[in-house]
């Protein structure tokens, strides 16, 4: 019986295909293929949307230049009235949705001076 099962295994391995050179390129050559289709499809879709992406640059640029002057004298009050970032607290919303900077004391910010650890 012994020598029925190792025939019989010995035939099953000798049945499987092994992976010759030739299939080795065709795999390759395959994978290649597939690579260089997705670069085609993707420079397609790019060619496709450059124009609508210019003409939205062309509608926001605008828009984007009003809200940059309109935003910087206030965001330069905001930087007058802060001074340093690092001597505040991360903010803290409150139970009624007001948000909070808490100054740190000047304990803590020799700590931070000091080189002492800090949470985020």
């Amino acid at each position: 019986m012994t020598r029925i099962t190792a025939i019989l295994f010995a035939a099953a391995l000798a049945a499987v295909p092994t992976a010759t050179p030739a299939q080795d390129s065709e795999v390759k050559d395959g994978f290649n293929l597939i690579e260089e289709g997705a670069k085609l499809l993707l420079k397609g879709l790019a060619d496709e949307m450059q124009p609508m992406m210019e003409d939205l640059a062309t509608e926001m640029e605008p828009k984007l230049r009003a809200f940059a002057e309109e935003m910087a004298p206030m965001l330069e009050r905001f930087s007058d009235l802060v001074d340093d970032l690092d001597a505040y607290h991360p903010p803290e919303r409150l139970p009624n949705g007001d948000i909070i900077l808490r100054r740190k004391t000047p304990q803590e910010m020799e700590e931070v001076e000091e080189g002492g650890k800090i949470d985020i």
